[in-house]
């Protein structure tokens, strides 16, 4: 049976609970607002690359067939996940769907050469029989995106030149508003050929056409270059978001089951502290009543 000390003790520990809960909300918040900001400034950077491959391709002193995508020995998949727990389904939807598309584009685990962003979703991949290779970790801000890109970046180019790599996916959770958030997949390489001959194919903003000295196949390769840097920022900057939308959603869901808790508690208390004082007056009227049957 419990005692008013150990009704205590639970509450304190629901309160000391509580407030992690809440300090835990607080920096989801935080952090899915500066991840947005990250996605928003991608855009006029995205916008002035895309700029640049228009000029290049229409200056271009060849056709654009070496980019059709090659045969590979074995496409590379990037899947992105969490370091940290305590975020729901979001390890298990992404895994899910990655194994979905990964069948679906080439059928068998063996098929893949995986490298993972995140140390908890090597777990989900192993279940459904994938195995990742390389896994890097999650920068804890938005500081820490562009690092990590370039170290994923030199990874990949390793991959090239050791096989036949040229096909390259990003799994991720992109975050849509609130905290929902939905898997999808990016084709990062090869560029699309029908895409880049829709730039070719556009007209110059202005009247003024811009020129360029530098070689043709070094810029070019220098902008697909900081066009796949884009993909990969942009596939940090949305999964983190959705991972701490997430996390937003279940710590919600923890504070509403705490203050359920709580609140049983409390009633438990006030119920066996009344008890107890009912108890203690009964008490005192019975040995006052002893007293006054003694003095008659």
């Amino acid at each position: 049976m419990e005692t008013l000390e150990t009704l205590r003790a639970k509450i304190k520990t629901a309160e000391e609970l509580l407030s992690v809960v809440k300090t835990m909300k607080a920096l989801a918040a935080v952090s899915i607002r500066q991840y947005e900001r990250a996605v928003a400034s991608l855009a006029e950077y995205s916008r002035s690359i895309e700029l640049g491959l228009r000029i290049v391709l229409r200056k271009g002193p060849r056709e654009l067939s070496a980019l059709q995508q090659k045969k590979d020995v074995m496409p590379v998949g990037i899947v992105w996940g969490s370091d940290q727990g305590m975020c729901g389904q979001f390890n298990d939807r992404i895994a899910a769907f990655a194994v979905k598309r990964m069948n679906e584009l080439k059928p068998g685990p063996g098929e893949w050469e995986l490298i993972g962003v995140g140390a908890r979703i090597v777990a989900r991949m192993e279940e459904h029989g994938y195995t990742v290779k390389d896994v890097f970790p999650l920068p804890s801000s938005v500081g820490g995106i562009t690092r990590a890109g370039q170290e994923i970046l030199l990874r990949i180019d390793e991959l090239r030149s050791r096989r036949k790599v040229d096909t390259i996916f990003a799994f991720y959770n992109e975050r849509l508003s609130g905290s929902t958030y939905r898997p999808c997949t990016v084709q990062i390489s090869p560029i699309s050929l029908e895409w880049l001959m829709g730039l070719k194919k556009q007209e110059w903003p202005t009247r003024m056409l811009p020129t360029f000295t530098m070689d043709w196949e070094r810029l070019f390769s220098a902008l697909v270059r900081q066009y796949f840097f884009i993909s990969l920022y942009r596939a940090f900057a949305e999964s983190l978001a959705s991972e701490n939308a997430s996390r937003l959603t279940s710590m919600q869901n923890a504070q509403k089951n705490i203050e359920e808790r709580m609140e049983g508690l409390w009633a438990g208390f006030q119920h066996l502290r009344q008890t107890s004082i009912t108890e203690e007056l009964f008490d005192i009227v019975s040995g006052v009543e002893a007293l006054m049957v003694k003095r008659k």
